[in-house]
C-alpha cells in the first residue's frame, strides 16, 4: 500500500468522525432523540423533555466533552459500578502502554527503519507515492547492526507492560475488596447454588435440601429456594406482555384503528375487546401452569441455598458436600437479577449436547468467516482485482478509486462482517449452560476475542486455505520464522484497519446509528412516554475484545511498523472520551461482576507479548542476527513465569473472596439493625420471576386465586 492510499483512508475516516461528532452535538439536544442519547438521564429523572423550540438546539457544542472529561473514577464507581471502572482502566492501561511504546517507536525505531536501504530510498519530495513498507523493519538489510535498537525495544516494552499489568492487577484486586466492603449486604454474598441433588424415594427436592443442610450446616443454614421447570410459563408471560402492550397502545392512541374484520365472514370486532379476551385466556393458562409448576413433580434438582453469614456460604461452597463428588455440587450464586433461568430446567444430557453444538458452531463460523477475509485480501491487491474483474480495469487505473479500494474498502468490509459476530457469540454462550447473564457475557467476550484474533490477525497474515493455516500451527518449530516473514508484510493493511475500524466504530458508538434508525422507524407506530425508556447496558462482550485486539496489533507491530502507534493513540483518546460520555448518559449497569473481566484482559496482554516475542525471534533469525535471537529466547519464558505468578497471587481473589474479608464483614453486620429485614427478604430473593404473581387484565380476583394452597404445595 502506498502512503497516498493511507492518507485517503485517514481523510475519509477523519471526515466521518467530524461528521458524527457534529451531528451528535445537534441530535442529542432534540427532545425526540433523548431516548437514544440520554436514556439514563431520562430514567433517573435528571433530564426532562422540553417541547418549546430553542435555536440553541441547532448549534453544535462541545459541552459534553468537558463533562465527560471531568467525570472522576469515584463518580464512575458510584454510578456505574466497578465493571465500568475496570473497562475504563483497560483504555487508560492501553494509553500508557502505547504512549511509552510510541516514544520509542516514533523517535527511535522509525528513523532507524527509514535509514535502511533494503527496499529503496525514501523520496521525501514525493512522500505520498512511497510504499509504507519503507517505514517498517523490512527496510533494514540482513545483519544490520541497527536491528539491535529493535532488540532493545522488545525488552523495554515487555518490561514496561509487565510492570503495568502487575500494578493494574494489584490495584483492581484492592478495588474489588474495597467495593465488597462498601456495598450493602447483597443476597448473592449469602447464597450458593447446589446442583445434582440426590432425592430419596417418597421425598421432594425441597425436603432433601432442608434435611441435608439442617444436618450438616445447622448453625449457618437459613433457607433455600428450589428451582422449578418454568419454560412454558415464561413463554406465556412473554405473550401476555406483548398483548398488554398492544392494548395500552390502542387505548393511548386515538388515531389508531380500533376495529378490524376477522374470520371467514369478516366480522367486525373491537380490537381492545378482542385483545383483552385473548389476554384473559392467556392469564387463565398462566394461573393453571403456575399451579402445576409449583408442584414437587416440576422441581429441578437444583436449589439456591442461603446462609446466615457470608463465611457460612463460603464454607459450603469450597467444601465437597458428599462422598460422591458428583452429588451436591456447589457454586457461587449470581445476583438475583443476573440469574439466567431458561437453562435451569435443562437436563444434564441437553447441557452436555449444547456444549458440543456450541464448539462445532464456533468452528463452522470461523471457517465461513474466511470467505470475507479472502475477499478483503483480493481488494488489497489491484493486480488480483484486474484478473477477477477485467472489465473494471479502466476504472481501477483512476488514482482516487484505487486508493479508496485498497486503503479504505477492505477494512470497512471486515468491520461490517464483524458486527454480526458479538450477538452470535452471545447467543451461543446462552445455550452453553451458564446460570447467569454475566457468565454468558464473559464467555461471549472470550469467544469474540479469540475469533477476532484468529480470523482478522492470523487469517490475514497467513492468507490462504484453511488447511494451510492449520498446518502452520501443526509445525510449531517453524511458527516464529513464518510469523516473521508474514506479519511485517501486512503492516499497511493493519494500519488502515486501525483507522477504519477503530476510528469509525468508536465514533459510531457515540452517534448510536442503529438505535437512532430504530427509534425513527418505531416513532410513527408507538406512543412515546418516559416510562417506555429501556436503559441499555454496555455490551462488554463487543467492546472489550475490540480494545484488546487493537492492543495486540499495537504490541505486535510497535517494533515492526511503528507508524501504527499514532493511529492507535488517536483511537484510544477517542474511546476514552466517548465511553465516559456513554457511561454518564446512556449505559446503566444491569449486574455487577466486581471487575471479573480483568483476568480476560490480563491473559490477552500476556498472549500479545508472547506472540510479539515469537515474531522477534523469527525476525532476527531471518535477518541473520543469531545472537539477538538467542538472547530473546528467555523473554517468553520470563513472561509466562510472570503470568503464572500473577495467576497465583491475584486470580483467587477474582474467583472468591478470602475468609478474612468475609469474617470481617460478618462481624460488622452483627451490629446492623437492618440485617433482620435483610434476612426476611433473602428467603424469597431467588424465587423464579415466572412464579411471581403477574396481573394485566381487570379480573384480578379470579385470576390471582391459586388452585392449590401453599401448604398443599409443600406437602
Amino acid at each position: 500500500m502506498l502512503v497516498s492510499a493511507l492518507l485517503t483512508s485517514v481523510g475519509i475516516n477523519s471526515g466521518l468522525c467530524v461528521l458524527f461528532f457534529t451531528l451528535y452535538s445537534i441530535l442529542r439536544k432534540q427532545p425526540t432523540n433523548y431516548g437514544v442519547y440520554i436514556p439514563r438521564l431520562i430514567a433517573e429523572g435528571s433530564s426532562k423533555r422540553r417541547s418549546h423550540f430553542n435555536l440553541e438546539r441547532l448549534i453544535p457544542s462541545p459541552g459534553w466533552v468537558k463533562r465527560a472529561w471531568k467525570l472522576s473514577e469515584e463518580d464512575l464507581l458510584s454510578t456505574s459500578g466497578l465493571d465500568a471502572v475496570v473497562f475504563m482502566r483497560v483504555i487508560t492501561f492501553s494509553l500508557r502502554v502505547f504512549l511509552f511504546a510510541g516514544v520509542i517507536g516514533i523517535f527511535v525505531l522509525l528513523p532507524v527503519n527509514c535509514s535502511g536501504d533494503q527496499l529503496h530510498d525514501i523520496d521525501f519530495a514525493d512522500l505520498s507515492n512511497n510504499s509504507l513498507d519503507v517505514f517498517t523493519i523490512s527496510n533494514l538489510s540482513s545483519g544490520s547492526k541497527r536491528l539491535w535498537a529493535h532488540f532493545s525495544a522488545v525488552y523495554l516494552v515487555t518490561a514496561f507492560v509487565c510492570y503495568l499489568l502487575y500494578y493494574e492487577y494489584k490495584c483492581i484486586t484492592g478495588k474489588r475488596i474495597d467495593f465488597f466492603h462498601l456495598t450493602k449486604p447483597q443476597p448473592h454474598q449469602f447464597t450458593i447454588l447446589v446442583r445434582s441433588i440426590p432425592v430419596s424415594a417418597g421425598s421432594s427436592v425441597s425436603e432433601s435440601v432442608e434435611r441435608f443442610f439442617m444436618e450438616y450446616h445447622p448453625s449457618t443454614y437459613l433457607s433455600h429456594m428450589v428451582v422449578h421447570r418454568s419454560s412454558k410459563l415464561q413463554s406465556l408471560i412473554k405473550d401476555a406482555k406483548k398483548l398488554y402492550k398492544r392494548i395500552t397502545h390502542l387505548q393511548s392512541e386515538p388515531n389508531q384503528p380500533q376495529y378490524r374484520h376477522v374470520g371467514l365472514f369478516r366480522h367486525r370486532v373491537d380490537l381492545v375487546d378482542h385483545y383483552g379476551k385473548k389476554l384473559e385466556d392467556i392469564e387463565e393458562n398462566m394461573r393453571l401452569e403456575r399451579s402445576e409448576v409449583s408442584l414437587a413433580t416440576q422441581e429441578v434438582r437444583a436449589a439456591f441455598v442461603s446462609f446466615k453469614s457470608r463465611y457460612g456460604a463460603a464454607v459450603a461452597f469450597h467444601m465437597k458436600q458428599s462422598i460422591n463428588p458428583t452429588e451436591w455440587v456447589t457454586e457461587l450464586a449470581p445476583e438475583p437479577n443476573d440469574v439466567y433461568w431458561p437453562f435451569f430446567s435443562s437436563s444434564f444430557m441437553r447441557r452436555w449436547l449444547s456444549k458440543i453444538v456450541v464448539i462445532v458452531a464456533c468452528i463452522l463460523l470461523t471457517i465461513l468467516f474466511l470467505i470475507p477475509v479472502l475477499v478483503v485480501q483480493g481488494l488489497t491487491n489491484l493486480n488480483q482485482l484486474e484478473i477477477w474483474f477485467p472489465s473494471l480495469k479502466s476504472i481501477l487505473t483512476i488514482t482516487f478509486v484505487s486508493q479508496v479500494i485498497t486503503g479504505y474498502l477492505p477494512s470497512l468490509i471486515l468491520q461490517l462482517f464483524l458486527k454480526i459476530v458479538p450477538p452470535i457469540m452471545e447467543f451461543l454462550s446462552s445455550i452453553q449452560g451458564y446460570i447467569c447473564h454475566s457468565d454468558i457475557e464473559k464467555s461471549a467476550c472470550n469467544k469474540v476475542l479469540w475469533f477476532t484474533i484468529w480470523n482478522i490477525f492470523f487469517a490475514t497474515v497467513f492468507s490462504g486455505s484453511v488447511l494451510y493455516q492449520v498446518s502452520i500451527f501443526l509445525d510449531p518449530k517453524h511458527i516464529p520464522a513464518k510469523l516473521a516473514s508474514a506479519v511485517p508484510a501486512q503492516a499497511s493493511f493493519f494500519i488502515a484497519y486501525v483507522v477504519t475500524s477503530g476510528w469509525t466504530s468508536t465514533s459510531s458508538e457515540l452517534f448510536r446509528i442503529i438505535p437512532l434508525i430504530w427509534s425513527l422507524i418505531r416513532k410513527p407506530f408507538t406512543c412515546c412516554s418516559d416510562e417506555e425508556f429501556e436503559v441499555p447496558s454496555i455490551p462488554y462482550h463487543r467492546d472489550i475484545p475490540r480494545i484488546l485486539f487493537f492492543g495486540l496489533l499495537g504490541i505486535t507491530y510497535f517494533f515492526l511498523a511503528p507508524l501504527i502507534l499514532p493511529f492507535l493513540l488517536v483511537y484510544l483518546c477517542l474511546a476514552y472520551i466517548i465511553y465516559r460520555n456513554q457511561f454518564l448518559n446512556v449505559y446503566a449497569p444491569k449486574y455487577e461482576t466486581a471487575g471479573k473481566f480483568w483476568p480476560i484482559v490480563h491473559n490477552s496482554m500476556i498472549f500479545s507479548l508472547v506472540l510479539m516475542q515469537a515474531i522477534a525471534i523469527g525476525l532476527f533469525t531471518l535477518k541473520k542476527l543469531p545472537l539477538a535471537s538467542t538472547l530473546i529466547f528467555p523473554l517468553p519464558v520470563l513472561t509466562l513465569l510472570f503470568n503464572e505468578y500473577c495467576r497465583k497471587r491475584f486470580l483467587p481473589n477474582f474467583i472468591a473472596y478470602p475468609a478474612e474479608v468475609l469474617i470481617k464483614r460478618d462481624r460488622e453486620d452483627r451490629y446492623d439493625p437492618k440485617m433482620a429485614e435483610f434476612y426476611d427478604n433473602l428467603v424469597a430473593a431467588y424465587q423464579d420471576p415466572a412464579l411471581l404473581p403477574i396481573q394485566f387484565s381487570a379480573n384480578s380476583d379470579s385470576l390471582n386465586s391459586p388452585l392449590i394452597s401453599a401448604a398443599q404445595v409443600r406437602h
